[in-house]
């Protein structure tokens, strides 16, 4: 079988969950083989090899510095040794672009954010996303030879198949070209506690019903063990950071339980949570076009009703 190359989202070897669905998905194509950005790679490979992955393709270069044209770059020089079928990266506004550009490099077809991948005539990818804002769902084949693939977090469930997870060096040559333009600085995200807001089960988001205070949303959040999202008129206002919107300028997130608080579930904000699994709206307008979207709805402050959501969740656990 044709190997499927995945990129690896790791933070100093330490492989988030998001490149373990894709090895999954990897998995309904062809052999899986990932594709490790960095140095730590000893620390990444149980971890990829407890998903599947025959090989890992090691980049260890200060010249791939996490800029779109370098990566496209590294992974051009990948193809172009492993001879891939199709190659999978996580959904994001860097591998978005990397995407593009190895597309054009290798003369293969692109797909961006799709929420799953499977195997068509041939076992060629047939591709599903979540199209204009949502209110389309579409499935694509591309008609090259390769398929380059970006998938959203939490688009399959991670299965265990294990293997050898083999390094195999790769050398790359950046150009001057990809190099012109660089990162110049880069700052640690202070540390919440609570997880990734691309990648959680469970996300609650608060908007503009909050009136600026958060703190029901993120105690009830933090009862779940869940991330906490925002509306664009949330983080307009300067109630919460621009990194937590949730939206079709802001981050798209697709996770088992989403619970909008005080967010009306205009088209902007639908367009970045409307694939989630399970969706919850708490809201005193029981006109809010949010209830339209939803799987369970309740008419209520949110002031009121997260507070006591939050207390029978504590209860439950004990």
């Amino acid at each position: 079988m044709a190997e499927v190359l995945v990129l690896v989202d790791h933070v100093d070897g330490q492989v988030r969950k998001v490149t373990a669905e894709l090895l999954t998905l990897a998995r309904r194509l062809g052999t899986p083989s990932a594709v490790f950005v960095g140095s730590n790679v000893d620390a990444a490979r149980p971890r990829l090899a407890q998903f599947g992955a025959e090989k890992v393709y090691v980049i260890d270069s200060a010249e791939v510095d996490g800029h779109p044209a370098p990566l496209a770059e590294a992974f051009a020089a990948v193809v172009e040794q492993a001879s891939p079928a199709a190659v999978l990266l996580p959904s994001s506004g860097t591998n978005n672009e990397a995407a593009a550009r190895l597309a054009v490099k290798t003369n293969s077809g692109l797909t961006t954010d799709a929420v799953n991948v499977e195997a068509g005539d041939g076992g060629a990818p047939v591709t599903t996303q979540s199209v204009f804002a949502g209110s389309w769902t579409l499935k694509a084949q591309a008609t090259t030879p390769m398929s380059i693939i970006t998938v959203k977090p939490n688009s399959a469930t991670p299965q265990a198949s294990q293997s050898q997870a083999a390094p195999v060096a790769v050398t790359v040559s950046v150009s001057d070209a990809a190099k012109s333009a660089q990162i110049t600085d880069r700052k640690e995200k202070q540390k919440s506690g609570r997880p990734e807001l691309s990648e959680a089960r469970i996300v609650v988001s608060g908007g503009r019903g909050t009136n600026g205070d958060f703190s029901p949303v993120e105690a009830f959040a933090d009862s779940l063990g869940a991330a906490v999202g925002a509306s664009r008129a949330a983080v307009d206002a300067g109630w919460y950071p621009h990194t937590n919107q949730v939206g079709q300028t802001g981050k798209q997130v697709s996770p088992q339980l989403y619970v909008a608080a005080g967010i009306s579930g205009a088209i902007q904000h639908r367009a970045g949570m409307q694939t989630s699994k399970t969706i919850v709206a708490v809201n005193k307008d029981e006109e809010a076009p949010i209830f339209e979207l939803v799987d369970f709805g309740v008419v209520g402050d949110l002031f009121n009703v997260l507070p006591q959501a939050t207390e029978a969740v504590a209860k439950a656990k004990n």
